[in-house]
């Protein structure tokens, strides 16, 4: 499976003859062609079923698109909608100046229909304002206090029945209690004084029939409500923290660019000298996050409340409050710890593997000063990303709001229609209003019977499959170009004389003109196991309160298959892309081609591909770890210089984390590059020892610093690999 130059010199007969013969194995070698001199310019459109099928999907995304945008309507996500399906507080309707949602009875609230329905069973109306004081409707109806009260009642409300009647009705809450808004709603404004629950300064209140009953009450209704609330609160507020920091976070991502293009650019002039210098950097960065843990896990002994255990104290959107834990310090100072020994031990056992590494960076250097525009291509991929998903959000969000309004009814007695949908026109003379005497008809959630609204989650699953399929074709896209650009250096004799003008620009228009079709195969591939993944993902939280052992099982098996499988298909496809750069072969026969290159190269793989990966990762690391390190001092006001600058948040972690993957996407945006160049450099290296043998007649196209360092490490790997074998 395995040839290696440890195995069979070039340029002897015998030596040739036994590599022949292991290479069989693995596939068919490339064999010697003056003509070949890089990527093939003459070359035909390959895989044009698949470049068809994708045209089509595209023309069903747009009409996804528009139908979803004209049946859709964001405001059912942001604003509060009363019974009557109508928005509180939206700009154009008579709620415009009721911006605040009012429960009539906030008790109901605990009910399991909350759960189910994500509606309270209790009338609920746009008010100006929360109520601030107690009121009954019966003290209230013969006071002054009854004009304050009537706006608590439904719209139109006339004083003309009796109590019992308007209570029946629904027209008018029973009583009013001093409430707060949240996320729009008003909740009583329940607080705790000396372990004793109140409102305002009472621990009861009057339900409007004349009975006192506990705030316990209130609470467990509010708290209830509140479940379905708390994660749109959770996120107003963090929406809120990126309206005051969102150009601190631009900046943070500013700083990012800029460290890792002057990474870039002294790895081209200086790529031994940083590689080491990074080593050495990311140990000093793992170093002091150690000592820093150990400090403040030091600073609160002692202190109350500080040794409470985070299972204890569960989960709080405020992570300010974990910082105050010692358990947290700790578990930090074992993550940095372990991680400081594996990259350590890493290093130990890799060093001469790293010299090796680090030649065939250089070369990559040499290749990407050549082709400086490479650097730039990461910004093309980010755009087109950034449209495929700023088009997926807007599809999934107008599509989850193009549901109808759909009213039930509800009734506190017992109604053989309860729950039944209903029409609120024509409720008040219809059969079901003499069935159900005190029930209303109220509007319960956002859905539909019809045909389309019974496709919503199939039109959600294309949504989401076509986001993959696409977002996975840009990247493919620029793989396929600066491989094209890169080999384009790799085989020139004379570099960069017998370079082409514009390598870039060149292999791009090759791969959209010529391989579209095959880029899009390779993507489908990919895009169908993601969805299959996402798909798996939700059957495990449906299933997640079945007891079926063997259902858990199976399922954590088949997503752990799929992810490897996953794995391995992006390996692949990246290697199938190279060679349809140079080659402009089909997808098929360029992943056939790679794989077998790759299978009759695997040391060579082991020792140089996958050690630069990880020299990149520790880049990756510095420079995450370095602007991580400083958004977390400025938006934490540690740093007394901008200490007054930071803006106020809510949870300072938000813009912290933002800017940390912010600045991880940005580094592995221009390491790709470099990860590029080299996974191109590395088959180009196999493929030419394949068709030369460093002879006058047919030489090598590497560079002579890069074929002495690699000829030499590949020699050492097999001969380890034969005592392996002995």
């Amino acid at each position: 499976m395995v040839c290696e130059l440890s195995l069979c010199t070039p340029g002897t007969a015998a030596g040739t003859l036994d590599c022949q013969g292991r290479l069989q194995k693995g596939g068919t070698p490339q064999k010697y062609d003056p003509t070949f001199k890089g990527p093939i310019y003459n070359r035909g459109c390959t895989d044009v079923i698949c470049c068809v099928f994708l045209f089509l999907a595209v023309v069903g995304y747009v009409a996804v698109g528009i139908i979803a945008w004209t049946h859709g309507d964001p405001r059912k996500v942001i604003y509060p909608t009363d019974s009557r399906g109508e928005f509180c507080g939206q700009k154009g309707t008579k709620n415009e100046n009721k911006p605040f949602l009012f429960y009539f009875n906030i008790v109901k609230c605990a009910s399991p229909l909350v759960l189910l329905e994500f509606q309270c069973p209790t009338p609920q109306i746009c008010v100006q304002q929360c109520p601030d004081r107690y009121l009954t409707f019966l003290k209230a109806r013969n006071s002054p206090d009854f004009d304050y009260y009537k706006q608590f009642c439904v719209p139109g409300f006339q004083n003309n029945k009796g109590v019992a009647e308007v209570l029946r009705d629904g027209e008018c809450p029973a009583v009013i209690i001093p409430s707060k808004p949240l996320a729009q709603r008003c909740f009583p404004a329940i607080h705790a004084s000396k372990g004793v629950v109140m409102v305002g300064n009472e621990t009861t209140y009057e339900d409007g029939h004349g009975t006192r009953k506990n705030i316990t009450e209130l609470v467990k209704g509010a708290k209830e409500a509140n479940k379905i609330l708390e994660a749109r609160q959770l996120a107003m507020r963090i929406f809120e923290d990126y309206t005051v920091s969102w150009y601190w976070i631009i900046i943070g991502l500013v700083i990012a660019m800029v460290l890792s293009l002057l990474f870039i650019v002294l790895l081209r002039f200086l790529a031994g000298i940083m590689v080491w210098v990074m080593i050495v950097m990311v140990i000093l960065v793992l170093g002091y996050g150690i000592f820093h843990c150990y400090l403040e896990y030091s600073k609160l002994r002692g202190e109350a409340g500080s040794d409470i255990s985070l299972l204890d104290l569960g989960f709080q959107t405020d992570l300010r409050v974990y910082l105050h834990l010692r358990q947290t310090w700790m578990a930090f100072m074992i993550i940095l710890s372990i991680l400081e020994v594996v990259i350590i031990l890493l290093l130990i056992f890799l060093r001469k593997r790293i010299l090796i590494a680090i030649a065939l960076i250089k070369e990559a250097s040499r290749a990407v000063g050549h082709v400086i525009c490479s650097v730039t291509y990461p910004l093309v991929t980010f755009f087109l990303l950034c449209l495929c998903i700023a088009y997926w959000a807007s599809t999934a969000v107008f599509l989850s709001t193009s549901n109808e309004a759909v009213y039930k009814i509800f009734d506190d007695t017992s109604c053989p229609l309860l729950r039944n949908t209903c029409n609120p026109e024509t409720f008040p003379t219809a059969n079901e209003s003499r069935l159900c005497p005190n029930g209303r008809c109220q509007f319960a959630f956002y859905g539909g019977e019809s045909a389309y609204h019974r496709s919503l989650l199939g039109l959600q699953i294309f949504n989401a499959f076509m986001f993959f399929w696409l977002a996975n074709f840009v990247l493919a896209l620029g793989q396929v170009t600066l491989a094209g650009a890169f080999a384009s250096y790799y085989w020139a004799m004379q570099k960069p004389d017998d370079m082409p003008a514009f390598p870039l620009f060149s292999a791009f228009g090759r791969a959209l003109r010529y391989h579209t079709g095959s880029i899009a195969f390779g993507s489908l591939i990919l895009a169908i196991v993601q969805i299959i993944r996402v798909i798996l993902e939700y059957l495990d939280q449906r299933l997640k309160a079945a007891q079926n052992k063997f259902a858990k099982f199976l399922m954590v098996c088949l997503k752990c298959c799929f992810w490897c499988l996953e794995k391995f298909i992006k390996f692949l496809n990246r290697n199938a892309y190279i060679m349809i750069a140079i080659y402009g072969t089909n997808f098929c026969t360029s992943a056939k081609n790679a794989f077998f290159l790759l299978m009759r190269n695997i040391i060579r793989v082991a020792v140089l591909d996958k050690v630069t990966d990880f020299l990149f990762l520790l880049g990756k690391l510095l420079i995450v770890g370095s602007v991580g390190i400083l958004a977390f001092f400025f938006f934490t006001r540690r740093l007394r210089i901008v200490q007054d600058t930071a803006p106020p948040l809510n949870y300072y972690w938000v813009p912290i984390l933002t800017v940390i993957i912010g600045s991880y996407l940005i580094a592995h945006g221009f390491f790709s590059v470099y990860g590029m160049c080299v996974d191109t450099l590395f088959l180009c290296f196999c493929e030419d020892l394949e068709r030369n043998d460093g002879s006058h007649e047919r030489p090598y196209f590497m560079s002579p610093e890069l074929r002495d360092i690699l000829l030499k490490g590949s020699l050492q790997a097999g001969k380890q690999e034969e005592v392996e074998e002995e």
